[in-house]
């Protein structure tokens, strides 16, 4: 058995050791997830191992007996929100005898622990992005040794396969086909707090899509840093002989547009998505397989940071304004019916009125469907962060309003070529902003809003657009189902 599952197994014992110790106390758990769809994929992991332990969920905080915070730490407001919920507990800490554990992203940075050991010492548990699987063994001493728990590696962590899982979404399922990135983009702090790429062996990703679709699941979402370098660091230490496939794990998928034909195999899977890739890495592999996998979305969220050459290479992105404007039209040459959306960060140190110009040319030439938008945020152990000529608050502001103005009146422009057309819709559930319609989304990711049964749930069925709301469509069922 490898050091890995050992691990895992140690922690199934801790499962049942808590599961032993609170049975019958009817105990609730809350968590908070800060970041992006890998938080949210590893706060399922954690829901997973705490639900086995015989804690239940609930979404109101003082009836918690176990608090979760799971953080991410890219931008600076997602710090100030979590030091305001944690001092929102300590009242709480008491009463409930409650539990205060955050992990994820934040915790790897060592002048957010002093700030919690200086100001939150009522925290009990302080665990990382490695040592996410150790949760079990983390609470129960807590719960058993009354101990204080700080479990934070700075190393590169493995793999851990077969953690429990509580999935959000019985419609969509999340799965991270690798941790870590190598890019070193100068305004990031990823790659010092996920650390180096390590990607899952492709059988046991296989393996969790298939019981996805088992389970009922219509669409998968395959997370990563940097998705499109998939296995280039595991071949690459093949070649050089530092790494042997010893059991045949790389024979048939070595590559990113490997794994995606396979994945397109697997029968019950209707949608294949997947976030981020890297401009630099978008091979033409990886085009022909989107073009010829049927379930792969013709949808693809390529990420620009920057129009701007100059600044391009001041975040360490390693290609030009030319090149990512090339590999769209190379996309779009391949693949003529293909959407785009982005993210674009305002006001990075040193861009200058030229620089955001550029950016707004870009915008202007792709017409994204959608674009993510971020007010550039110092972090603290980034490049970007000593660079001298940091922009002043009220500029990127100014800039961003102005991106705003442009990306929404190129929505706007967008959203007219729906009107009227026929679009296939994965029904995902009631609306959030009316419980008697239902709601879902089109191939290229737009939300559209219709009535219709519940029964339709987890369907794929056609939809008739018939009003436009900026952000989401208003839409008319035809009685047509492509999956049941």
């Amino acid at each position: 058995m490898s050091e890995e599952a050992e691990a895992v197994n140690l922690q199934k014992e801790y499962i049942e050791k808590v599961k032993n110790i609170i049975k019958n106390k009817e105990l609730k758990y809350t968590i908070l997830t800060l970041g992006c769809q890998l938080n949210e994929n590893d706060s399922e992991k954690i829901c997973g191992m705490v639900e086995q332990m015989g804690y239940t969920k609930t979404e109101k905080i003082e009836e918690a007996n176990l608090a979760i915070f799971n953080t991410c730490c890219v931008r600076e407001n997602a710090e100030e929100r979590l030091f305001g919920k944690i001092g929102e507990l300590k009242n709480l800490k008491e009463k409930n005898n409650l539990i205060i554990a955050i992990g994820g992203c934040m915790m790897q940075e060592e002048h957010i622990i002093e700030r919690l050991k200086k100001s939150f010492k009522y925290v009990d548990i302080i665990f990382g992005t490695h040592t996410l699987h150790k949760l079990p063994e983390d609470i129960f001493r807590v719960i058993e040794k009354r101990e204080k728990v700080k479990d934070i590696v700075d190393i590169d962590g493995y793999v851990y396969e077969n953690l429990p899982i509580k999935r959000t979404s019985k419609v969509t399922g999340s799965v991270t086909i690798m941790y870590g990135c190598n890019n070193f983009c100068t305004y990031c702090i990823v790659p010092f707090v996920r650390g180096r790429e390590r990607s899952r062996k492709p059988k046991d990703i296989i393996e969790e899509v298939k019981k996805l679709a088992s389970s009922g699941y219509k669409e998968v979402i395959l997370l990563g840093q940097n998705v499109n370098s998939y296995l280039c660091s595991e071949m690459n230490k093949i070649k050089q002989g530092k790494m042997q496939d010893v059991n045949g794990d790389f024979a048939k998928i070595y590559s990113f547009a490997k794994l995606l034909i396979e994945i397109n195999k697997i029968e019950g899977i209707e949608r294949i998505r997947f976030v981020s890739p890297h401009p630099k890495d978008f091979t033409d592999d990886v085009i022909e397989a989107i073009k010829n996998s049927d379930k792969v979305c013709k949808y693809i969220h390529l990420p620009l940071q920057s129009g701007s050459t100059k600044m391009l290479k001041k975040m360490n992105r390693n290609y030009t304004k030319e090149q990512y404007l090339e590999l769209i039209e190379k996309i779009k040459s391949k693949i003529p019916e293909i959407k785009f959306s982005t993210d674009i960060i305002v006001g990075f140190a040193g861009e200058t009125e030229e620089d955001f110009e550029n950016t707004l040319d870009v915008v202007r030439k792709v017409e994204f469907e959608q674009v993510f938008m971020f007010i550039y945020s110092r972090r603290v152990g980034t490049v970007g962060d000593k660079m001298p000529d940091q922009i002043p608050e009220d500029i990127k502001h100014k800039r961003f309003d102005r991106l705003k103005t442009l990306v929404e009146e190129i929505i706007a422009k967008n959203n007219k070529n729906y009107l009227g057309t026929t679009q296939k819709i994965l029904v995902e559930g009631p609306s959030k902003g009316n419980a008697k319609l239902l709601t879902g989304r089109t191939e290229t990711n737009k939300v559209v809003v219709f009535e219709g049964d519940e029964s339709l749930i987890n369907s794929i069925i056609d939809v008739k657009i018939i009003e436009d709301h900026m952000w989401y469509f208003n839409g008319e069922m035809i009685v047509t189902i492509h999956s049941i």
